[in-house]
């Protein structure tokens, strides 16, 4: 067993070594062969100590005076992520979030791939996405079971999510995605990952609302006739 997969990685570290992979595909296709931590960490939105701590979880990997070799950090990664070998997957809910995860070439390039694509609406049905044959949700099981898939994606609306969830872990499937605005309740022996992004984006206003709110002058009446403008 590797040094990365012997140590016990932490979620969030796992989150930000998923980033740094990234970036450095995208390092790796402008032609770079090495990288400063400093470059590295400045390009996935961290500072250096977290950075260094977050690669400590791989064993040495960068040279004093040289940084990083792109290519082989990049192989570190892949491999302390699971992503030496494609992960088969299955998505529900072909409406346009579904169709443009399905669509997306990018997954491929990371391992995952999908092998099956699901949706209740018999127009859908047929259809070709991202090079696969949409197929009703009635087959869900028997697509699970012939594929191995590993990771289902649920883009359902949320009132039918929780039980398009049941059926995946009833199939077999241990990890999920969910896109779907709604908590799912598994088994502890399933992940689930939730992407909101009402969430996000309610979180994006707020933070673009403090930056207006320091930037703008307050006014505030001290006598008649005279107004002081005090900066936040």
């Amino acid at each position: 067993m590797s040094e990365s997969r012997s140590r016990v990685i932490p979620e969030a570290t796992v989150a930000r070594l998923a980033v740094y992979l990234r970036v450095l595909a995208g390092l790796a296709g402008d032609g770079r062969s090495h990288v400063s931590s400093g470059e590295l960490a400045t390009a996935a939105g961290v500072n250096p100590a977290g950075l260094r701590k977050d690669l400590s979880y791989l064993g040495p990997c960068g040279v004093r005076g040289v940084g990083y070799s792109v290519a082989g950090l990049r192989e570190r990664l892949t491999t302390a992520l699971g992503g030496e070998r494609s992960r088969p997957c299955v998505l529900v809910g072909i409406g346009r979030l579904g169709a443009a995860l399905a669509d997306y070439a990018g997954f491929a390039s990371r391992g995952f791939q999908f092998v099956g694509l699901l949706d209740a609406d018999p127009r859908r049905v047929g259809e070709r996405v991202g090079g696969c044959t949409v197929r009703p949700i009635d087959e869900l099981e028997a697509l699970v079971a012939a594929t191995a898939a590993a990771i289902g994606v649920i883009t359902t609306p949320a009132d039918v999510a929780q039980s398009v969830c049941d059926r995946l872990v009833a199939a077999g499937v241990r990890s999920i995605l969910n896109f779907a605005p709604v908590a799912l309740t598994v088994p502890p022996d399933v992940d689930v990952r939730k992407v909101d992004l009402s969430v996000e984006l309610q979180v994006l206003a707020f933070l673009d609302e403090q930056r207006d709110g320091a930037r703008a002058p307050a006014t505030v009446p001290v006598a008649a006739g005279v107004v002081a403008e005090v900066r936040r």
